[in-house]
């Protein structure tokens, strides 16, 4: 990943990472971020959390990847689905992330869009930066030199990002604990959230009580 995108020890400081150890967590495009920091900055983390990351090789492509690589040939960067500017733009990306078919009203779609409308052009600004050429598998590149402990969670029917890119991460990193959702596509956090949170603090919890018990046995 492009250094601009990636925080070194000054920009960490300045967005409120400068306590330390601290746990991690991305989703998706946050997701190969998040992994490409814990590859750099191990002694910063007591553990990551990646949620459907991108930026791997995946053993089997969703048509949302290969539909990114027409994208990027014809550098239509207004036709990226995750970053809607109608209400039918929204439904459509809903559809694409969710397992789950959510039945919104027309006026909270609205809501969503006039929300996002002001970003977008920052929003398709990083995302054509992460899937370009030179970053687009930074992850992949990089997630042999993750050291912290590691937690991946997949929804089984996600259409952006394949799940065969957990068993990618589960051979390179050997110990990580891999988690594997049914009836759940991308939006893991709003498909399953009880089921997530618990997840997540069930292994933060547990690497906190591994680093107490590590810490007895030096003592």
């Amino acid at each position: 990943l492009r250094c601009s995108l990636i925080p070194n020890r000054e920009g960490s400081q300045k967005i409120g990472l400068s306590r330390k150890p601290f746990h991690l967590i991305g989703t998706s495009m946050g997701g190969n971020v998040a992994g490409v920091y814990a590859s750099r900055h191990p002694s910063a983390l007591c553990g990551v959390t990646l949620i459907c990351p991108a930026g791997l090789q995946y053993p089997t492509e969703s048509k949302f990847v290969q539909h990114l690589r027409e994208l990027e040939q014809t550098q239509d960067s207004d036709g990226i689905p995750l970053i809607p500017s109608t209400t039918e733009e929204m439904e459509e990306m809903l559809k694409l992330c969710s397992y789950v078919r959510f039945k919104i009203p027309k006026q909270i779609l609205q809501g969503l869009v006039d929300v996002r409308i002001p970003n977008n052009d920052f929003y398709r600004e990083c995302f054509m930066e992460l899937v370009g050429e030179k970053s687009r598998h930074s992850l992949h590149e990089n997630m042999h030199l993750i050291s912290t402990p590691l937690q991946v969670i997949w929804g089984k029917n996600d259409q952006v990002l394949d799940v065969s890119g957990a068993s990618v991460l589960a051979k390179a990193i050997p110990g990580s604990q891999v988690h594997l959702l049914d009836n759940c596509g991308h939006s893991v956090g709003m498909e399953r959230p009880r089921k997530s949170a618990q997840l997540i603090m069930d292994f933060i919890i547990a690497q906190q009580n591994a680093a107490v018990n590590s810490n007895k046995k030096l003592s």
